[in-house]
């Protein structure tokens, strides 16, 4: 563990940090279940459509955790997730709830000690909750059970900016397979091959799907320097190629990183959580095997730094 980051939790007894099992650069965080349960005794009163409605309630929601885990531990949230070294945690419930309004109250505290969450235009508010199953008829990969969901960032067609991702798992049944496929950036062995070509700084084309409800065209590069370093903007669904040279370079680039040595994959249990930041993690899902009783619910929440 980082030195500074244990020296920290010391002072902080409601909560540890620790290396993930499954990727040496997340980290792990837990919550002593006295605090867990004194925040959500404290947000009972605090409901899902007051979320959604009032903005400010969803900072609220963040102080209350914070005072009851400790105080410093957003701040310690925040370090992890500029670290070019980490980037990206790991947090849950540890079976203190079970019921999807409070995994909401609890997701919803842990995104907003980062900072504020972004419209969600497809499902009109700040965050999506959707189902994965056996069956399907949308228009992208999401929701497609037996594709593999490729390496990808959040936000490439969003006008605004997409710095951090928040996924946290509901509910799942008879779902073998599935995990959370990441890969961050500087792990990557032909990540500098492609930053230096031609292209690799040269505006793209992305356009969303209809059940998006993002009507925009957004032009971005794949690779930009920003204060993090080297970053990355990039999905294979939505990029709209202008050329052969185009397409083939997205092409070579996605397969690259699909066969990369440095894609792991992570599972997440009901009630966790899993945050990244967005411009040097990329993620995907790994295929579920068929099942015509397969259920899973995910939420999702983006959202940009306020500190």
């Amino acid at each position: 563990m980082n030195t500074s980051l244990a020296a920290h939790s010391a002072t902080a007894p409601a909560f540890r940090i620790s290396r993930h099992p499954q990727h040496k650069r997340l980290r792990h965080i837990s919550i002593n279940q006295e605090a867990l349960e004194a925040f959500f005794d404290a947000v009972a009163n605090i409901d899902v459509q007051n979320l959604e409605y009032v903005p400010y309630t969803r900072f609220i929601l963040a102080e209350q955790l914070e005072r009851t885990v400790g105080k410093g531990f957003g701040v310690t949230l925040c370090r992890i997730m500029h670290d070019r070294a980490t980037g990206g945690f790991t947090l849950g419930v540890q079976g203190i709830a079970s019921d999807s309004e409070s995994y909401i109250k609890f997701g919803t505290a842990v995104g907003h000690l980062l900072g504020a969450s972004n419209h969600d235009a497809m499902s009109g508010t700040y965050y999506a909750r959707f189902l994965v199953k056996d069956t399907d008829s949308s228009d992208s990969y999401l929701r497609q059970a037996y594709r593999l969901f490729t390496l990808h960032n959040d936000g490439t067609f969003a006008e605004e900016k997409t710095e951090w991702v928040l996924m946290m798992k509901f509910d799942e049944a008879n779902a073998v397979g599935g995990e959370s496929r990441l890969m961050h950036l500087d792990d990557w062995p032909e990540c500098s091959t492609y930053c230096a070509h031609p292209l690799g700084s040269a505006p793209f084309l992305y356009k969303a799907p209809s059940s998006k409800n993002v009507h925009a065209q957004v032009e971005r590069p794949v690779f930009f320097l920003n204060e993090y370093g080297l970053s990355m903007s990039f999905i294979d669904q939505f990029a709209q190629p202008r050329s052969d040279a185009e397409a083939r370079y997205l092409h070579d680039l996605s397969a690259s990183m699909e066969a990369s040595p440095a894609v792991h994959e992570v599972p997440l249990p009901v009630g966790d959580l899993v945050v990244i930041n967005n411009y040097f993690w990329l993620h995907g899902r790994a295929p579920f095997k068929k099942h015509p009783g397969l259920h899973r619910e995910l939420m999702r929440q983006r959202g940009t730094f306020s500190r």
